[in-house]
């Protein structure tokens, strides 16, 4: 589904990424892990096209998507749910939604509209004709997710979801996150609750300064306490 090879990614004249590459094959959950500052979010924004990285190489279904604008990666069934959120304040939950449907003809799943939306977040239901801007974080946080979902996605970039959250929304949005792959979904989630992301995720990468320092199964993971206390204790 996704292949990174060798990234290079830049702020101004700042080096960033420093050959990052990754791996998720179709129904994985994968997680990347590290610390603030490690690389995660800057990871997600270059296979966004948000941060275009200078050198390596991505490929999405198996073809090279260098160069290609984030709606172009949307059109080709990448969706992206960024670390602050950014709902449309203004508008209400069911337009934040109806302004996010991308109607496809041809999806390997079933497709979400607002109804199935409501489904599966049912608190945004009772809140349909309420300002984004004054939803809670948690809120905000599942019409975040919900408006990415409202693009069909095949594959789906969560960047921080559980980020300054009440441990009862955490537990609700893994919960949901995990109910993703059953609905065919492919996940990259770049996290910092270690425990939420090992209980989530199939296979783990670990970033540390912009360098990708380990990969395995989660199982790997767990048992190598060596790394996860180099790398992602704080």
């Amino acid at each position: 589904m996704l292949e990174v090879e060798g990234i290079h990614t830049y702020y101004g004249l700042s080096h960033i990424l420093f050959g990052v590459s990754i791996q998720v094959t179709g129904g994985e959950i994968v997680c990347l892990l590290g610390r603030n500052g490690a690389g995660k979010s800057t990871t997600m924004r270059s296979i966004m096209g948000l941060t275009p990285p200078k050198q390596g190489t991505i490929r999405f279904k198996g073809a090279s998507i260098k160069g290609r604008k984030p709606y172009q990666l949307a059109r080709q069934g990448m969706g992206y749910v960024p670390d602050n959120r950014r709902v449309f304040a203004d508008l209400t939950v069911g337009d934040n939604l109806e302004i996010s449907e991308r109607k496809v003809s041809r999806y390997s799943g079933i497709p979400w509209t607002k109804e199935g939306i409501y489904d599966f977040f049912p608190a945004l239901g009772r809140i349909d004709s309420r300002r984004a801007g004054f939803l809670s974080g948690g809120e905000q946080q599942m019409l975040t997710i919900a408006r990415a979902l409202m693009t069909n996605p095949d594959f789906l970039l969560l960047d921080e979801p559980t980020e300054g959250l009440a441990p009862l929304i955490v537990d609700d949005l893994e919960q949901r996150i995990g109910r993703l792959r059953e609905r065919g979904l492919t996940v990259l989630l770049a996290e910092q609750n270690q425990k939420v992301a090992l209980r989530l995720s199939d296979r783990g990468y670990v970033i540390d300064n912009g360098v990708i320092r380990y990969h395995g199964t989660i199982d790997d993971l767990r048992e190598n306490e060596d790394v996860r206390r180099k790398y992602l204790l704080v």
